[in-house]
């Protein structure tokens, strides 16, 4: 009798998906870049230009308030064009915004107002970008690949928040702040090209008879989104966990700076120790959702992050000892957010039907990142007023207020994947 012939791994799965490897290829390298502008962004604030707390608050505000501004918007417009060539465009177009920050500092004319302007539009294309993307993901692998093509992406993500501060963080001593934002600049490119590389035909959105209103398709997507149970769970604790933990990180690295005296090197070593549990939360997400279930694995990912920010405020003494007190917050947070964020978009990605689900995705991240600018003003007050220290811990303790939208809700007793309207059609 022959044996049944097994497949090498790199035919397995999405392995053996060329199209997804290119769309996984160019996020990577996307990814690693915007690691470094993570860092090297607000380090050109404080070190180049001399920003104190409020100006650090405005600027992570210019940045995350697009989300606010045109989510909705922005969601009815995705439904309705393909999402790959939305992809390319606002990778094109972050790349080239991007490289401004290095040519005015070259010139020797960079301002604070430089920098809210390119945080602002990178903002704007970022929304579009993650609606097109999210969208675009479940036309380009089977609904059984979801879970391993987020995976795929989460663990990208998580291998540049371990390698992308740990980089950044010299660079920015070797090269300048300002010239270590342009490598972000380049990935964008690179990202734009995979894309275009992608062969498989995308099929155009359904051309509706009498397509709705504007303010129409934004009405139906809030209604999916505020009335599913799961997705106003999730988008509750997002909300607040948003709202406090961007206030918390719009003050990090002023106070890790300038209050702990950590060296940029320093603080993206410590960022980067932290952020190896990104890949760990990226490897056990399967493996620990088939053992404990979906409610349950997302649970505990919202406790441990939620609960990492309550760590920072308690980092002092020795450079040492602080350093490793803030990498043991970035350890509990990189886990928690990982693991949440893979379980947070293949439930969104299993629920919402397909011809809906940039408006609806909108709508979640209307609520959701609309909380982050008016997080980063707060912050922003509060280092000001009560100094960096009491304004940390005061928002770390806000962030606790998540969890119980989700102990209230279904969330915790789900096993498995519900079926989405698109799968109750089809039966």
């Amino acid at each position: 009798m022959t044996e049944p012939s097994v497949s090498p791994f790199w035919r397995r799965g999405l392995w053996g998906n060329r199209d997804f490897m290119k769309l996984w290829f160019g996020e990577t390298v996307s990814l690693f870049g915007s690691q470094v502008t993570a860092l090297a962004l607000p380090l050109t604030a404080i070190y180049t230009l001399n920003a104190g707390p409020a100006q650090m608050g405005w600027l992570q505000a210019a940045q995350q308030a697009p989300f606010f501004l045109l989510a909705l918007f922005a969601g009815v417009w995705v439904d309705r064009v393909k999402r790959r060539p939305a992809l390319i465009g606002t990778n094109l177009g972050q790349g080239t915004v991007l490289a401004v920050i290095p040519v005015l500092a070259w010139l020797g004319r960079l301002r604070l107002w430089h920098l809210y302007a390119v945080a602002f539009l990178m903002g704007i294309l970022d929304v579009l970008f993650q609606l097109a993307y999210q969208a675009y993901m479940p036309s380009l692998v089977g609904r059984e690949e979801i879970l391993e093509g987020n995976s795929k992406m989460q663990l990208s993500s998580s291998a540049a928040s371990v390698a992308g501060p740990s980089v950044a963080g010299p660079l920015v001593e070797l090269i300048t702040a300002p010239v270590a934002v342009a490598i972000d600049a380049a990935s964008f490119f690179v990202a734009a090209t995979a894309e275009a590389l992608i062969r498989k035909p995308e099929t155009a959105p359904a051309k509706e008879a009498s397509r709705p209103a504007l303010w129409s398709s934004i009405g139906e997507g809030l209604r999916v989104a505020l009335g599913d149970r799961y997705l106003r769970a999730m988008l509750g604790e997002a909300a607040t966990y948003n709202l406090f933990g961007t206030a918390v990180g719009t003050l990090t690295a002023l106070f890790a700076t300038r209050q702990l005296g950590l060296r940029p090197a320093v603080l993206g070593a410590a960022m980067a120790v932290g952020s190896v549990t990104w890949i760990i939360g990226s490897l056990l997400a399967a493996p620990l959702t088939k053992r404990l279930g979906y409610g349950r694995t997302l649970f505990a990912a919202y406790v441990a992050a939620c609960a990492a920010p309550l760590v920072i405020p308690l980092a002092g003494g020795p450079v040492p000892v602080a350093a490793s007190v803030l990498a043991v917050s970035f350890l509990f947070s990189g886990i928690g957010l990982s693991l949440s964020n893979i379980q947070v978009v293949s439930l969104r990605q299993a629920i919402i039907p397909r011809h809906l689900f940039a408006r609806v995705n909108a709508s979640y991240r209307f609520f959701a990142m609309g909380a982050a600018p008016v997080g980063a003003l707060l912050g922003g007050f509060l280092g000001q007023a009560i100094g960096l220290r009491a304004a940390i811990a005061v928002c770390a303790a806000g962030t606790l207020l998540a969890l119980p939208w989700v102990v209230a809700s279904p969330i915790p007793a789900l096993r498995v994947l519900p079926a989405g309207q698109d799968d109750i059609e089809k039966t």
